[in-house]
């Protein structure tokens, strides 16, 4: 869920990202993973903005990942292949807190080899640098606050000024899921209106998977109650427990279970 976000959120203001991590706002457009022949490699979680002369990778964190040196370096060759004329930033964003040494990493290095990215840590950033650009203002209760509740009502109040009620509802959505990182979900609710919210792209589009889910697991609890229905027929019909096994696919323990209701409802 935080990586869709994070990713709707720079795909969607790149320029209030590139302000941010460029100096500049530099007009950015989503590059394809595909390009690059990254599929197997975590696309799914993958941000990348170019323009005419740069790349700007993004990794958003919210758990240490011992991986990530590797992926950098990785991303940054198939980058090198593809466009070798363009600069690149790579920057990994960690959301949440953490003591684990693996935040502190910004290098990838093998005998005879060493490449460098960026790490930004949220809770080490100033909340006024996020509170300047709306696309940012999600990551401001995330920042380096003594107080997380008023920084998220500083951040509602921003957002009502925000004059486009569709952008104004997206970034509502954005800033209560990553605020869920370190706020309780009343106070959040509270502070955010969640009617507003409910009109957004982001909410709308967690919902639906929400639901497909639900109705994934509703079609997969419905089966299994099904085989268990089928094991209990031939379990009654006086079939050996092997054999249940075998044609059900449950296993000895489930069908010795099922055994044991039977004789209990004698």
């Amino acid at each position: 869920m935080f990586d869709n976000i994070c990713k709707f959120l720079a795909e969607n203001f790149s320029t209030d990202f590139a302000t941010w991590l460029l100096g500049e706002p530099i007009s950015l457009t989503e590059l394809s993973p595909s390009e690059l022949s990254l599929e197997p490699i975590r696309a799914d979680a993958l941000i990348l903005l170019e323009s005419a002369e740069l790349v700007l990778h993004l990794e958003f964190q919210t758990q240490p990942d011992v991986n990530i040196p590797f992926r950098m370096i990785d991303y940054r060759l198939r980058v090198y292949r593809r466009f070798p004329q363009k600069q690149m930033r790579q920057v990994v964003i960690y959301l949440k807190e953490t003591s684990s040494e693996l935040v502190q990493q910004n290098t990838f290095s093998i005998p005879g080899t060493r490449h460098e990215f960026e790490v930004v840590r949220l809770w080490e950033q100033p909340t006024e640098v996020f509170l300047r650009y709306p696309g940012l203002f999600p990551l401001a209760v995330l920042g380096q606050t003594d107080d997380r509740a008023s920084t998220l009502q500083q951040v509602a109040q921003e957002i009502i000024g925000i004059p486009d009620q569709r952008l104004q509802n997206n970034v509502a959505a954005a800033t209560a899921i990553l605020a869920g990182l370190v706020l309780e979900k009343e106070l959040i609710q509270r502070v955010l209106r969640r009617d507003n919210m409910r009109e957004s792209v982001i909410y709308q589009e967690i919902e639906a998977e929400a639901q497909a889910k639900g109705r994934a697991e509703g079609r997969v609890e419905g089966l299994q109650e099904g085989i268990r229905q089928v094991a209990v027929n031939l379990l009654k019909s006086q079939m050996l427990l092997a054999e249940v096994v075998r044609v059900t696919g449950l296993s000895i323990e489930e069908v010795q279970l099922l055994q044991k209701e039977i004789e209990g409802d004698l």
